[in-house]
């Protein structure tokens, strides 16, 4: 059912009228794109009418606020959309959390982050916050969720932030490789060079938290490790910090393997996206096998983001929704 809100304009200056604007009105048009809303003005005022008009009016209460300082870009009017949908699952979300942390609570008026050379790193979301506050309490941590949720970049983050506390000694990130067979032999050079593709995303994530200079020196001695999932078995990992990405095209074998790798003063982070799954039908995904098995397990933390925590373009969010809408019209079939 549609609502509508009025969001008035009248004690604003020309210059952050103009701001909030943008030029002919494109900062509105953006918004109204982003949460199928309708927003005019009207004397000195703003109309919004849609589902959404009060997340509309959230973002343009936080929009106003940027506009009284400098122009708004079109990141900003994305993640005050995006701030202003977490706020309204917030109470939903702190209570998942709460129900998830009875066996160890955290400090809820506490301020989780992880220290990179950027500075201090928090969430954007109260999922991505949430996220945060296991990666510090748990020892194994599970992320799911659609691509742009910050799963495996706060993943690494927090195998940083780890690294720079003396916490752990190295970095070792592990990933299934050419999908899940992990056929490996046909590609050319070694097996850095072989594997370095399939965890682009990874080197990505700790060049932008730690430099280009420092991964690499950290790369040479071996503190910072390249892992296909298929060389993990055999292995005891003792104080490190292992990043299993990709788990959702890991075999429920692989990721038993994987999982009994953890040794004495290491701590785990296991990411995947489920709608995203590379195996053949008939092999069931480690990571959904996972979910099911050991959900009951103490200590271990799944947790779970949704479109709602996308970060990146507006269209991505839209893009998985979309997805998710036919998975499930095709699974009630």
């Amino acid at each position: 059912m549609n609502a509508s809100v009025t969001f008035s304009l009248d004690t604003q200056d020309q210059l952050t009228l103009q701001r909030l604007s943008g030029p002919l009105g494109a900062n509105f048009d953006a918004l109204s794109k982003s949460l199928n809303l309708e927003i005019r003005r009207a004397a000195d005022a703003l109309l919004i009418r849609g589902e959404d008009a009060s997340v509309g009016l959230a973002c343009l209460q936080q929009l106003l606020s940027l506009a009284e300082q400098r122009d708004l870009t079109d990141t900003d009017i994305q993640l005050a959309v995006v701030a202003a949908k977490a706020q309204q699952v917030n109470e939903q979300v702190q209570h998942e959390f709460r129900e998830r942390e009875r066996e160890q609570p955290y400090d809820e008026k506490q301020q989780y982050s992880f220290r990179t050379r950027r500075g201090n790193l928090t969430g954007r979301t109260p999922r991505q916050n949430g996220y945060i506050k296991a990666l510090h309490n748990h020892d194994v941590v599970f992320g799911l969720g659609p691509a742009g949720t910050g799963k495996t970049y706060l993943a690494v983050a927090a195998a940083v932030d780890a690294m720079e506390r003396h916490l752990v000694d190295r970095i070792v990130l592990v990933r299934p490789a050419v999908e899940a067979g992990e056929k490996l032999g046909f590609l050319p050079g070694d097996l850095a060079q072989k594997v370095d593709p399939y965890l682009r995303p990874l080197y990505d994530a700790l060049y932008d938290l730690m430099g280009f200079d420092r991964v690499s020196k950290l790369l040479e001695k071996g503190l910072i490790e390249i892992a296909p999932l298929a060389y993990m078995r055999g292995r005891t990992l003792n104080s490190a910090y292992v990043i299993l990405d990709e788990a959702q095209n890991t075999t429920p074998e692989q990721m038993k393997m994987f999982l009994t790798r953890i040794g004495f003063g290491a701590k785990a982070v296991i990411t995947g996206d489920l709608s995203q799954v590379d195996l053949p039908r008939h092999i069931k995904s480690g990571l959904r096998d996972a979910r099911e098995k050991l959900s009951e397990v103490k200590g271990l933390y799944f947790h779970v983001f949704t479109s709602e925590d996308v970060v990146r373009h507006p269209l991505v969010q839209k893009i998985v929704e979309a997805y998710d809408a036919a998975d499930g019209n095709d699974s009630s079939n």
